[in-house]
């Protein structure tokens, strides 16, 4: 990430969110905001582990009453009331426990959503770019989702996974320790079995993520390439790559289970009700003929001793589900980690419309080379300035660094006299207009995504606006007019029409500098027209900065900006630049080589 240096006339001070410490990382710390919630549903689902143990060990006592020459029918009653009562404990309890985790789960899904939106908003949006959309949606959609249904479906697992098998045990030591030792080695048995089949669990399931993840990248590649696929292929060899990716992920699951399948089911069988309660009736049935044991003890070891073992099962796909919640949690982290842009301590207001680059020098994340190398521009206030050169210049790089879309290594930004760092992001956004080449709507009504930038227009400001940028006669056209909901990413307009009401947002926010990534890049002959016009009206009385790729548009700005490889290469009005023979006399004589240029037929 980009780093600020010591500037003159550059506040140092500023104040830095501190990052994920180290040594809090991991799931549990990213649970800190229910901890309270977590501790309590385990504590629920606890007691509600013994008190099914409390109603087992009911019948106990029963039985040796009814086997008594003359039973007492009020105590069996009691013990019977009082075993009815510990079930009904028992699952109010664990009902409770499950509410108590989905409501922290919820609250925690909350928290987590609002926490990495926030910080997104604040990180540098080279950050975004180079770590892609699909990326970040995993971690705000998935990663969130997996822990929600971690603490929801889990937490009340853990209490039972736990508690149930320690109380088991106590207790059976305490009715007799050497049936008890019978339980817990036929348990050890089956751990050690589980444990075998699980020995390269980590590996494989490495392995099984990465292909579980080239499936879906080679899915979604294929359908979003879709028109380029019925163009130029017959599908054999995109459709080749899925079914690669798909060999490759069935070939690692074969290869999973074949490692683990046999000692898995004999874990499984070991672990099962069966072999315990085989062990503990025989071995119980001879102490029992001995006169080492009592008939009411034997039942009760026999109630309890396959608590243990169906107890430890969902014990062992617990630790799997919560290896699953550590990843999530460590992509959530890496995102909470990264610095967000600083803020000034001691923020200063620009002084008027005009904007200055001082030897600014850029380089993107992940790239040795430059993106811009010294440049220095003086964009007087009321000015129009074109920015112009050939495909990866860095017009679009000094356009945005203007808005602090990132920061620079070295010089300064400069916004009415002050640095851009020395400006909240409250009162840049408030100076700034920035109407972006590829427009972006919200799925919401067309009078939202004006007043994007002033939610508390009126409506007859959004009118005025509208009208301004040529877009209030189709608005009317649509069936609900300004309540029209514009689609997703605006897909039920076509593309002029999206971008008028891109520069009706602008023109409603009304700030004294403009930034035009192009805007009429893309637009057909009648769409450009209406865009040029309500440009006209964006304009008006502001500083405006125009990235240039149509010349004709800018023959008329205050200066023209020559940008070649990083560097400015020449600057002036269009006649002189034209004349000078230089990159920008050849510029404009390829772009009116291409006006000419039409379908010929061959002879």
């Amino acid at each position: 990430m980009s780093k600020s240096v010591a500037l003159p006339g550059a506040s140092q001070q500023t104040q830095t969110p501190d990052t994920a410490n180290p040594q809090a990382r991991g799931l549990w710390p990213l649970m800190a905001p229910v901890r309270g919630t977590i501790n309590l549903a385990i504590a629920l689902a606890v007691l509600s582990a013994l008190s099914t143990i409390g109603a087992l060990l009911c019948i106990a006592p029963i039985i040796s009453e009814l086997l008594l020459p003359q039973p007492d029918a009020s105590r069996i009653w009691t013990l019977i009331l009082l075993a009815m009562a510990l079930t009904a404990a028992a699952f109010i309890l664990r009902t409770y426990a499950f509410r108590t985790s989905h409501m922290g789960a919820f609250r925690l899904e909350q928290i987590l959503r609002t926490e990495l939106t926030a910080h997104l908003a604040r990180v540098p949006l080279g950050y975004i770019v180079n770590t892609g959309s699909g990326a970040l949606k995993k971690v705000i959609q998935d990663d969130v989702k997996a822990l929600h249904s971690f603490v929801a479906d889990s937490t009340p697992l853990i209490g039972r996974g736990y508690g149930a098998p320690i109380a088991t045990a106590v207790v059976l030591f305490i009715i007799d320790w050497r049936l008890a030792l019978v339980t817990l080695a036929v348990l050890l048995l089956g751990a050690l079995c589980m444990r075998f089949a699980m020995k390269d669990h980590g590996e494989l399931r490495r392995q099984y993520d990465e292909g579980n993840e080239r499936i879906n990248t080679a899915v979604i590649e294929f359908v979003q390439a879709m028109p380029v696929v019925r163009t130029f292929d017959d599908g054999t060899t995109s459709f080749r790559r899925y079914h690669t990716a798909l060999d490759h992920f069935t070939n690692v699951f074969k290869h999973w289970m074949m490692v683990s399948r046999v000692p898995s089911l004999i874990a499984l069988l070991i672990l099962s009700p069966l072999p315990t309660l085989l062990a503990v009736a025989s071995i119980g049935g001879w102490m029992l003929s001995q006169d080492w044991i009592t008939f009411p003890s034997l039942v009760a070891v026999l109630l309890l001793c396959t608590g243990v073992a169906e107890s430890l099962m969902p014990l062992m796909w617990l630790l799997s589900f919560i290896k699953r919640a550590e990843m999530s949690a460590k992509r959530i982290q890496d995102v909470l980690a990264v610095s967000p842009l600083p803020q000034p301590i001691n923020p200063q207001i620009p002084q008027d419309s005009s904007v200055r680059l001082r030897d600014v020098s850029f380089s993107y994340e992940r790239r040795d080379s430059l993106a811009l190398d010294q440049v220095s521009i003086d964009v007087p206030a009321g000015t129009i300035t074109a920015l112009v050169g050939p495909s990866g210049a860095g017009k679009s790089t000094v356009a945005q660094l203007i808005p602090r879309f990132w920061d620079v290594q070295h010089g300064a930004v400069e916004v009415g006299g002050v640095d851009v760092r020395n400006i909240t992001a409250e009162a840049l956004m408030s100076h700034v207009s920035f109407v972006f080449q590829n427009t972006f709507l919200f799925h919401d009504t067309i009078a939202n995504n004006i007043k994007l930038g002033r939610p508390a227009a009126t409506a007859a400001e959004v009118e005025a606006a509208a009208q301004a940028a040529q877009a209030h006669d189709f608005i009317q056209e649509l069936p609900l007019g300004y309540d029209t909901i514009a689609g997703e990413r605006g897909t039920r307009l076509s593309g002029g029409q999206r971008q008028r009401i891109t520069i009706a947002r602008a023109i409603l926010q009304n700030n004294p500098i403009v930034v035009l990534d192009e805007a009429t890049a893309f637009a057909d002959p009648e769409n450009e027209a209406l865009i040029v016009e309500a440009l006209a009206n964006l304009m008006h009385g502001k500083t405006v900065i125009i990235i240039a790729h149509r010349l004709a548009t800018v023959v008329d700005a205050d200066q023209i900006i020559v940008l070649d490889q990083g560097r400015v290469a020449e600057c002036g009005r269009h006649a002189e630049l034209a004349a000078a023979n230089g990159i920008y006399a050849r510029l404009w004589a390829s772009y009116q080589q291409a006006q000419n240029w039409g379908v010929r037929k061959s002879n």
